[in-house]
């Protein structure tokens, strides 16, 4: 505890390094005491800054009366003032979120466009260590990790915290000793808000037993910052050993992953950033001791067995089914790439090609228009040097397809007959004979990455 607040508000922002000469700040201030004080030692330190506050019309005249003393706190520092009213219940109804969730989003989304029209550098909102102390304790009872137990950040992004180092009774006192005027909200007073029930019921009772134990918790959250940052300096290391990229697809080896300990840690930090929810680390996990075809979903993407590795595809975009091709069309464009088209006589085009993107076919079978579209279960074809047919989903086992390559073959079709498996193989009842004469020449040409 700092004898003199003034000075230790000064050195945490040095410490912390908040604020550096000449940038401005805004101010979020609710005419509370807790930012009614960072008001006044912000003036007091000399610093440059504005003052904005949020009427959320939620409590009637009280906060008309709010809005009233900050704005002439702003007249009594000189600095400018920025005031929002919110239809708060109108956004709730809206989105279906609670006041609070509703509020804190109209709040920094307000407060940023403030920040960033008016040019500040930083928002700084009045959290102090009670504050910090609820936050954890709250998380620590919800289930969190790491990012959890670190409470709330001195400067996270845009948004800087200066009175985390400060008790409450700290901030009393200093109202106390300045005779600083403000004003009490009175929604703080009902436990109706998750908040307020720990800020009344539990930890005052912490207290009792253990008088320090704010400033001790403070003490474990600045132990526990410092812990997080080893802890993303080791996985960091494990991501660059585990993670393979090829394309789009994310390729992480079976047999290393295995290996890797402590496992649901690691598997959690490697795949989180995919999708995975902290349920779902169990499921993957499953992966390394299943057949491949296997796959875990997330709303974003798709972790697949594949022999040894585990593929993390992004989900499909959605695009055309199928695409129609004119007779007189000479390329048309794909999601991965484009086809091109020509016919030539057969005595122009000499040796048939063999390379696996380029078909060539007898025109005279050909019927228009030509549609390219995904395969579908059911599909089948003749391949080339065959005369029975063979369903598409047996000819992927025979080539030994991988689930993720089975999703991105297409077909070319001519009058609801496959003549080609784009890239693999054509189909036989349109191969070329001694007797063509026209050749419809097919090339699949991918984009580069």
């Amino acid at each position: 505890m700092y004898q003199d607040l003034l000075t230790g508000f000064r050195e945490y922002i040095e410490r912390e390094q908040l604020i550096r000469p000449g940038e401005m700040i805004l101010l979020a201030v609710s005419g509370g005491a807790d930012s009614v004080v960072m008001a006044h030692l912000f003036h007091a330190a000399g610093f440059s800054f504005a003052i904005a506050h949020c009427n959320f019309q939620l409590r009637g005249e009280e906060s008309e009366r709010d809005e009233q003393f900050v704005t002439g706190l702003a007249v009594a520092y000189n600095v400018p003032v920025y005031k929002i009213r919110f239809d708060t219940e109108a956004h709730v109804a809206q989105h279906r979120v609670s006041v609070q969730v509703a509020a804190r989003e109209l709040r920094y989304e307000w407060l940023e466009d403030m920040r960033h029209t008016h040019g500040y550098t930083f928002i700084a909102t009045a959290h102090h260590m009670q504050d910090n102390a609820e936050t954890v304790l709250m998380n620590f009872c919800k289930g969190t990790g790491l990012a959890g137990l670190h409470g709330i950040l001195p400067k996270q992004g845009r948004i800087i915290r200066p009175l985390l180092f400060a008790q409450k009774e700290e901030i009393l006192d200093y109202v106390k000793q300045h005779a600083l005027a403000f004003v009490e909200d009175s929604s703080n007073i009902t436990d109706k808000y998750t908040r307020n029930f720990f800020r009344h019921h539990v930890l005052p009772p912490i207290q009792e037993v253990y008088p320090g134990a704010v400033q001790h918790m403070a003490g474990t959250i600045d132990r526990i910052r410092e812990a997080e940052l080893l802890y993303h300096e080791s996985v960091s290391r494990h991501r660059k050993r585990l993670l393979e990229k090829k394309g789009a697809t994310y390729m992480v080896p079976v047999l290393k992953l295995q290996k890797t300990r402590p496992l649901y840690t690691i598997a959690y930090e490697l795949f989180s950033n995919f999708g995975v929810t902290p349920a779902q680390v169990s499921q993957v996990l499953e992966l390394l001791q299943s057949e491949s075809g296997r796959y875990v979903a997330t709303p974003t993407h798709r972790i697949i067995r594949n022999r040894q590795w585990l593929l993390i595809t992004p989900l499909a975009q959605q695009e055309a089914d199928h695409l129609v091709i004119e007779k007189e069309q000479t390329h048309i464009r794909t999601a991965g790439g484009h086809l091109k088209l020509r016919v030539q006589e057969r005595d122009a085009l000499g040796a048939i090609p063999s390379a696996a993107h380029m078909a060539c076919l007898d025109s005279k079978h050909i019927r228009y228009p030509l549609v390219l579209r995904r395969w579908k279960q059911g599909d089948y074809f003749y391949p080339l040097g065959m005369d029975k047919k063979k369903k598409l989903s047996r000819f992927f086992i025979d080539q030994k397809l991988s689930l993720l390559q089975k999703e991105q073959v297409w077909v070319l079709e001519s009058a609801k007959r496959i003549v080609w498996i784009v890239g693999m193989r054509i189909d036989d009842r349109f191969k070329i004979t001694d007797s063509t004469k026209e050749v419809l020449c097919l090339e699949m040409i991918p984009d580069k990455e």
